[in-house]
């Protein structure tokens, strides 16, 4: 009995590290840290995190005797996100002596998103002297509180910016004399995502600095940064960049960077890169830039490529399925209203390959070749084709629907004389009226999963009768259809008539039991009419059970200025117990594993059960039930992600809850398995797997595991195909 309490209190007290090499090289150390903290202590910071509860005794903590305590203490501070923890924080970050504890601090202000923390933070980042860990935490957080900081703080979120840039441009120029010429690889990688998110003034002028780093992450980082700002600079480096640069990675962001900034003396290396890189991320993302450029240059050779493509046994080479549909997504961006013969003869034999499931062909026909998608042999015929797309498959409506709403976008498509304009509604009209069609059928098979989408593309012609036909889907009994329906009715100018369409749809959102979609979006909506009963309609959710709900409430009464109403969102009502926390705690330093079967193979994640102890848990709870087993992937975007885990497959379903994120500070790098969301704690069941790094993902969505084995499996999963079982493996 001694012997064994020994030993027992002996693994407690260990910190056992443990190194392993992901599927994609990157080396994780796994350690047993959190178990030295006291299971009772760990309990209790896990329940105010999951509950979203001001806790001072978790505030009390930041003083505990050792580090890892307090460190443990300021990031659940942060996820808590409540303005009192500030003080404390900064706190910790002046003044605690362990380094670690420094830089988790830090990285909690920016969590919490408080101007308060400002000071603080841009006094780190000065002393040259402090850790280069707590500098790159510190400029990270400046970066999201700048994010947060309402359109009335402008000022000071410029002056955020500059205080970002001063510190990166000082950084590369003391950088560039060291002999690797890269001084703080933290701090210059971390500082690039801060101006992402803060956005400065002329921020391209510093980021072209980084170009030139000898680290290819921070070169790559430097033209994701660009790309995403959509900057004009630093174009001639990038060309070079994109042509001989020996990471892909660098050639495939230099590719997004010059597609964004719309560089046209990029083209020939562009289209070289397009047909002839080696990978697939370089490929798809010249591709894309070409479809920016909208050179005709480009049709030929990319048209030969593709056919080239379709041509193969796509079964033996699945990862060019993706790589198809970009290039027909490009054919479309690139050329408009075409005679060319085979180009649009292979959009449309490919449409029909793919089962006219597949959007790309049909947002291409609609640009090259409308004709195809609106006029058949007779009306009656082209309405009955497209009924039955909605009844028989309804991802084949769903691609329909957003090859007509494409249209749209055509010159003159919204006048009422435009004959491709005016077919496109009637079909679409058609579309919503799918259950009058006496279409006989044994099963509908989910067809109400298509009007989203139908009414969206509907929407784009701007029909004078749109709110009639918003308000009458208000009524609908499916939430993403009620959903949609509010979301298109915000965008429509403030009217009386859809205000109390709105009011009278809440009550009935705020009863669905599963998805809180609709009352969310009917909540924005009615934030948009700014009148006293809309307002009052929204005071009405402040009383619901769902804590989203009653954030976003708040928000909105706040932003009305009708009052602030805070104390009323309380904590989070949540469903777990003290059994599923210690369950949770009782993982942390254990190798925890599951594979994921699928129809192109299997690939295996290893979870981060200290960074992520609920979001893993929910995860494994989920699989052992069989949840994920038979779902398809209905997001694929190369050198992006996939994503999965959704029961609907049409990237709007879930397990019936949400979860809280647990942010932290794992980096999305390749093969990084993150919590798809819609909004912070929105998480349920859906997740992703990353084909390269993702710096703009860092720290706003939960990381909870990494694929170890089977990124080749990943690479070559297209959407549409389906998860057999995910197996979980508890040592």
């Amino acid at each position: 009995m001694q012997t064994g309490n020994f030993r027992k209190a002996l693994c407690t007290a260990l910190l056992v590290a443990v190194s392993i090499t992901t599927a994609a090289g990157q080396k994780i150390s796994r350690a047993d840290s959190a178990t030295a903290i006291p299971t009772n202590t760990l309990l209790r910071i896990m329940r105010a995190e999951d509950e979203r509860r001001w806790d001072p005794n978790v505030n009390v903590l930041l003083g505990a005797k050792y580090p890892i305590t307090r460190k443990r203490a300021a990031l659940a501070l942060g996820r808590i996100g409540d303005e009192r923890a500030v003080p404390a924080l900064v706190e910790a970050l002046q003044a605690d002596t362990d380094q670690d504890v420094r830089q988790v601090a830090a990285f909690a202000l920016g969590e919490v998103e408080s101007p308060l923390g400002m000071d603080a933070l841009i006094s780190v980042l000065e002393n040259t002297r402090e850790s280069g860990e707590v500098r790159a935490r510190a400029i990270e957080a400046l970066g999201k509180i700048g994010a947060a900081l309402p359109r009335t703080e402008e000022a000071r979120r410029l002056s955020i910016g500059q205080v970002i840039l001063n510190v990166l441009a000082a950084e590369r120029k003391e950088g560039a004399t060291t002999e690797a010429g890269v001084r703080n690889r933290e701090l210059e990688l971390l500082g690039l995502t801060a101006v992402l998110r803060a956005r400065p003034a002329d921020a391209g002028k510093v980021v072209v600095l980084f170009l030139s780093s000898a680290d290819p992450r921070i070169r790559a980082d430097a033209a994701n940064t660009l790309a995403r700002l959509r900057a004009k600079d630093g174009v001639a480096e990038l060309r070079m960049l994109l042509v001989t640069d020996q990471s892909p990675i660098v050639r495939a962001n230099a590719a997004r960077a010059l597609g964004a900034a719309e560089d046209e003396q990029a083209f020939d290396a562009l289209l070289d890169r397009a047909l002839h890189d080696d990978d697939l991320r370089v490929r798809v993302s010249a591709i894309r830039a070409l479809g920016s450029l909208k050179d005709a240059r480009a049709v030929e050779p990319i048209l030969k490529r593709a056919s080239l493509l379709s041509d193969r046994n796509l079964r033996k080479r699945p990862a060019e399925v993706n790589e198809l549909l970009e290039l027909a997504t490009a054919l479309g961006r690139i050329k408009q209203e075409t005679s060319n013969p085979e180009l649009r003869m292979w959009l449309k034999e490919m449409s029909e390959s793919f089962d006219h499931a597949a959007p790309e062909f049909d947002f291409a026909l609609a640009r090259v070749w409308p004709a195809a998608l609106v006029v058949g042999s007779s009306a009656n015929l082209t309405k009955k084709k497209a009924q039955e797309s909605l009844l028989l498959n309804w991802r084949s409506g769903s691609s329909r629907a957003q090859g007509l709403g494409e249209i749209a976008n055509l010159p003159n498509a919204k006048d009422d004389n435009n004959l491709f304009g005016m077919l496109a509604k009637a079909i679409l009209r058609d579309m919503l009226d799918y259950r009058k069609s006496r279409i006989r059928i044994k099963t509908l098979v989910h067809s109400e999963y298509a009007i989203p989408e139908v009414l969206r593309a509907l929407a784009a012609f701007k029909p004078t009768d749109m709110g009639e036909v918003l308000r009458k889907h208000l009524r609908e009994s499916d939430v993403i259809i009620r959903a949609t329906a509010a979301e298109l009715l915000a965008e429509q100018p403030p009217d009386e008539s859809n205000a109390r369409a709105l009011i009278g749809a809440l009550p009935v959102a705020l009863r669905d039991k599963d998805l809180n979609d609709a009352a969310l979006s009917i909540l924005d909506a009615l934030g948009k009419q700014k009148t006293k009963e809309a307002n009052d309609a929204i005071k009405t959710a402040l009383a619901s059970s769902d804590h989203l709900i009653r954030r976003r409430a708040v928000a909105l009464l706040k932003a009305n200025g009708v009052g602030d109403f805070s104390d009323l969102i309380g904590t989070v009502k949540t469903s777990n117990t003290d059994a599923d926390y210690r369950r949770a705690i009782a993982r942390i330093g254990k190798k925890v594993t599951a594979t994921v079967v699928t129809t192109k193979g299997a690939f295996t994640i290893e979870f981060l059960t200290e960074e992520a102890p609920l979001t893993v848990d929910n995860f494994v709870q989920l699989a052992r039930k069989g949840y994920f087993n038979g779902q398809t992937v209905p997001r694929v975007v190369p050198n992006f992600v996939i994503q999965t885990g959704d029961p609907r497959g049409d990237q709007n379903g879930g397990p019936g809850y949400q979860i809280r994120c647990e942010i932290n500070e794992a980096q999305y790098e390749r093969g990084a398995v993150g919590m798809a969301l819609s909004g912070k704690d929105t998480g349920g069941s859906q997740w992703f797997v990353t084909h390269s790094p993702q710096p703009h993902l860092d720290g706003g969505y939960t990381v909870f595991g990494r694929v170890i084995r089977g990124m080749d499996v990943v690479d070559n999963i297209a959407r549409g195909d389906t998860i057999l079982r995910v197996i979980v493996n508890e040592r």
